[in-house]
């Protein structure tokens, strides 16, 4: 048993927000009560004192929420294990207070197949993470020949995306739409057409004029989405428009939510973080698909995060080499680290600054990924499978080197608000930081 005092417990799916104990039995929430209440259970299951294996957590001065969903995750495996693979990118999931994940297809062998889906599926059952997967969309991910997405289905994919790749071909989109509008399996798309971009990763504009290089214009991304919440809602399917970096895509996404909820969408934080000026002073460690942009976009994501218009927070946590970001601009693979991260960068810019609250946060990292694709979000209610963080919201840390086996963060070097202490999945620690040093 695990009992965890003194927490200030915050459940969006509940909108509970006080302080509470929380008494874990057999990887399940036994209990939420309040002290005194919990104290006379465990006097009267055991007269002669705390049974023998109970743990007891103070959490005093932290909140208990329930365990993070992130559905945009690289974990390159198989395939580019050297950048990261299933067992380290668990790791840093769970330090960043992350408990199920939803991975991306675009590995060598890529997920289009059974085969290397239950290779994923399996191995992620290693990890004390949940680890869910899509699969792609298209065979080899060329955007031609579709997928058997029954199958897949069947054999388990949580969704189907070429996360990576944008999809050109309206007629073959039309199609996926409608087969998985049949299934009721959730699309993901990667928004940027590449009529409209020179050089990727770099936005067009004072980055690109920074770098000399002709970068990637927001029509890239703005096209695509107005083509695709048409078709959604022509077809029925289920779509989530991954990444949004553009004023013009949040307002379309706006629009289109009015008439039809099962679009939706998602932000990353480096996208709600910074701006094309980090690119400027980083270089290719701010270098990602799409790119950051303008002051203006950077807002208008907030505000699409605040009113409920984008209702996920994922990381598109990317790892890759140092030597390949060593490489120039133009030559850099885009993307950056996100796992551990994504829970301080939201509190130290958005609940701190006064745009959302940490009720409202929370929502856009259990709840809102958790509906996209059908799961039971994780809730700490009584009966409930224990999947919960504890981490203190007001405590400033410096964010030195990542769990990952890459690097490439350009927060590294950077102090950030609201230290992770501990992980929990199915009623197991799986992550506990300085705990000790916490409670002295």
């Amino acid at each position: 048993m695990l009992l965890i005092k003194n927490g200030r417990v915050i459940d969006p799916v509940t909108q509970r927000d006080e302080m509470l104990d929380v008494l874990i039995d057999q990887g399940r929430i036994f209990k939420v009560a309040d002290g005194e209440s919990i104290k006379a259970y465990l006097d009267k299951e055991n007269p002669e004192g705390a049974c023998a294996d109970l743990e007891i957590i103070d959490a005093g001065g932290c909140v208990v929420a329930p365990g993070l969903t992130d559905v945009h995750v690289h974990f390159r495996d198989p395939g580019f294990t050297y950048k990261e693979d299933i067992i380290s990118g668990a790791k840093a999931a769970l330090a960043g207070g992350i408990t199920t994940v939803v991975l991306m297809a675009n590995t060598r062998p890529i997920v289009d197949n059974e085969e290397t889906l239950s290779y994923v599926l399996e191995k992620g059952k290693e990890t004390g993470l949940h680890v869910k997967t899509c699969a792609s969309i298209s065979k080899g991910l060329q955007g031609k020949e579709m997928v058997d997405m029954a199958l897949l289905k069947e054999k388990g994919a949580a969704g189907f995306t070429d996360d990576g790749i944008p999809l050109l071909e309206e007629s073959f989109v039309r199609k996926a739409m409608e087969e998985a509008a049949r299934l009721g399996m959730p699309l993901s798309f990667h928004e940027e057409n590449p009529a409209y971009i020179t050089n990727n990763g770099i936005n067009r504009g004072k980055a690109s004029e920074h770098f000399g290089i002709g970068g990637s214009d927001r029509m890239a991304e703005i096209s695509m989405i107005e083509r695709d919440v048409e078709l959604a809602k022509e077809t029925g399917a289920v779509i989530d428009i991954q990444h949004i970096s553009t004023k013009e895509g949040v307002e379309l996404v706006r629009k289109a939510r009015a008439e039809y909820s099962n679009i939706h969408a998602e932000a990353t934080p480096h996208h709600f973080s910074l701006t094309e000026e980090a690119a400027i002073e980083h270089g290719t460690l701010a270098k990602m698909n799409p790119p950051l942009r303008t002051e203006e976009d950077r807002k208008a994501i907030i505000r699409g995060l605040a009113d409920g218009t984008i209702e996920i927070i994922a990381t598109d946590h990317a790892p890759h080499g140092k030597e390949e970001k060593e490489k120039p601009i133009t030559e850099a693979p885009s993307g950056i680290l996100g796992l551990e991260t994504a829970l301080p960068l939201a509190i130290t810019n958005l609940v701190r600054p006064g745009h959302m609250t940490l009720m409202q946060v929370l929502e856009r990292m259990t709840a809102g990924p958790a509906a996209l694709y059908g799961f039971e979000a994780d809730s700490i209610q009584e009966g409930k499978r224990a999947d919960l963080i504890i981490f203190d919201p007001d405590k400033s840390f410096l964010y030195e080197k990542s769990l990952s086996k890459s690097q490439n963060s350009p927060f590294l070097g950077q102090t950030l608000y609201g230290k992770i202490y501990i992980t929990i999945t199915d009623g197991n620690i799986v992550y506990r930081d300085q705990w000790e040093q916490k409670k002295s």
